[in-house]
């Protein structure tokens, strides 16, 4: 497409000006160079090493997309794609390698030379410290379950806010908190793979308190940007508007939206919540002064993924008595009949749902400053689409990115606070224990040609879309 016809495009959804338009990463899964640079191991090295049969074709993290090695050419692609914001983590065992020691210098240098090289592209840096990857020095003393791990935790982000500061100005704390807590101590999809309600509850509770105090110190070291906190969020619709299935659906928000929306927002947690753990006696252990530092410490800046709703009715059948107590005990999962799926992922598609969760922070949370941090489509076998141009053909994903921009144009339209739009991924990227099974990116990676990048049609779409502002 030309400059002219860029031009005479009709913009139909046209953003605010100054939108942030990007992507999103993660270190782990796009870095490689696990043993390299002075790099600690952390807990996926580690669970690839004990069981690597549990990762898609066996493919572990030591590799990954290569970013340690090509961000100066990945960066020149972004801003070749119209990227004037990235959101990727630091690793905490690349700047610590046992999570708790000195600084490692050449890992403190590499993430400097990332920002530089971010900034001089004109594309502004968005830096998560905490994407699932704990150090496995702090995993061995019990890793979020352990209050020492919190103190390590602030430790580790004053030395990030220190080095990086001067020209990082959007932080998070953590992506996803609620996934260690679930997959590592609930589902068995992360390491350390329990399945312990109250080890889950103490994780959660921890990740909440490290969340409060990181802020705390961000602020107390005059911090001059935002800190905020990245939250996957999905909705709760019920089944039908009957009292029982409504409840179920409250319920299911409390446990896997406001568990952790609510203390990071409004500083408080959710009473339904609190009232479900006192009743069964899961309520985690807590110092004198917690709760205060958690009111008084709430993020300036809400990161919110999304990739599908979560549907529920009341329970039908009681759990075994000597079942494990899981969340699962006060309602079920509901298939809405006619729903559509990404068959390759296993997720409904519900385009509406990213509306109505921006509706829903406008509405009951203060209307905060938030943009949507993660939105996407994982494809298994796309090279199948691979035209004889060399491009891969996604039109399945420019119609996933499209349909989901239309809802949030319509939210800014009736006055949500939302500032961006980030898709989860930049470049196809290893994805935890499915690795490479499901592609996500802008920008294919090709693994038997040394990690070869092509740019995905989509990319070329999104290209448009920040160069007109709108589609």
């Amino acid at each position: 497409m030309t400059k002219t016809e860029l031009k005479t495009e009709q913009i139909q959804y046209r953003f605010p000006k100054s939108f942030w338009w990007g992507s999103a990463a993660s270190a782990t899964q796009t870095e490689g160079a696990a043993d390299e640079g002075g790099k600690g191991k952390n807990i996926w090295d580690h669970w690839y090493e004990k069981e690597p049969n549990r990762f898609f074709d066996g493919v572990g993290p030591e590799k990954t997309s290569r970013f340690y090695e090509t961000y100066r050419e990945d960066i020149q692609l972004m801003k070749e794609l119209g990227h004037n914001t990235f959101r990727f983590s630091i690793s905490w065992s690349r700047l610590f390698p046992e999570g708790n020691d000195e600084l490692n210098k050449e890992g403190a240098s590499f993430y400097n030379h990332v920002i530089d090289e971010l900034l001089a592209a004109g594309i502004e840096p968005f830096i998560n410290l905490y994407h699932f990857d704990m150090p496995v020095a702090l995993q061995e003393i019990g890793g979020w379950e352990n209050r020492k791990v919190v103190d390590h935790f602030v430790s580790y982000a004053e030395a990030c806010f220190r080095l990086y500061g001067d020209r990082v100005k959007k932080w998070f704390t953590h992506n996803e908190p609620i996934v260690p807590a679930e997959g590592g101590y609930l589902y068995d999809f992360h390491y350390p793979n329990e399945v312990d309600f109250q080890k889950a509850v103490q994780v959660a509770y921890h990740e909440i308190l490290s969340n409060a105090k990181a802020i705390e110190a961000y602020r107390k070291l005059g911090g001059n940007g935002k800190i905020g906190i990245i939250l996957n969020l999905t909705p709760s619709y019920p089944r039908s508007q009957h009292p029982a299935d409504v409840k179920a659906s409250e319920i299911a928000d409390a446990f896997f939206n406001k568990s952790f929306l609510d203390p990071a927002v409004k500083g408080v947690f959710p009473r339904l919540l609190t009232d479900i753990l006192k009743d069964e006696g899961y309520m985690p252990a807590m110092e004198q002064d917690d709760l205060e530092v958690i009111k008084e410490n709430t993020v300036d800046l809400l990161g919110i993924n999304y990739y599908q709703p979560r549907r529920v009715k009341a329970k039908e059948h009681l759990p075994h008595p000597d079942a494990p107590f899981m969340p699962e005990r006060f309602f079920d999962d509901y298939e809405m009949p006619g729903r559509k799926m990404n068959r390759h992922r296993g997720w409904e598609i519900y385009e509406k749902g990213i509306y109505d969760i921006l509706i829903n922070v406008k509405n009951n949370y203060g209307n905060i400053e938030c943009f949507i941090s993660e939105n996407g489509m994982g494809v298994e076998g796309e090279e199948r689409f691979r035209g004889e141009d060399g491009m891969i053909h996604d039109d399945y994903r420019i119609a996933f990115i499209s349909e989901h921009l239309k809802w949030v144009h319509k939210a800014i339209q009736e006055g949500s606070n939302v500032k961006g739009y980030h898709l989860w991924t930049f470049m196809d990227n290893w994805s935890w224990t499915n690795a490479y099974k499901n592609r996500y990116g802008f920008v294919s990676v090709n693994l038997d040609q040394n990690g070869e990048r092509t740019i995905k049609k989509s990319g070329y779409w999104f290209k448009r879309v920040t160069e007109n502002n709108g589609f």
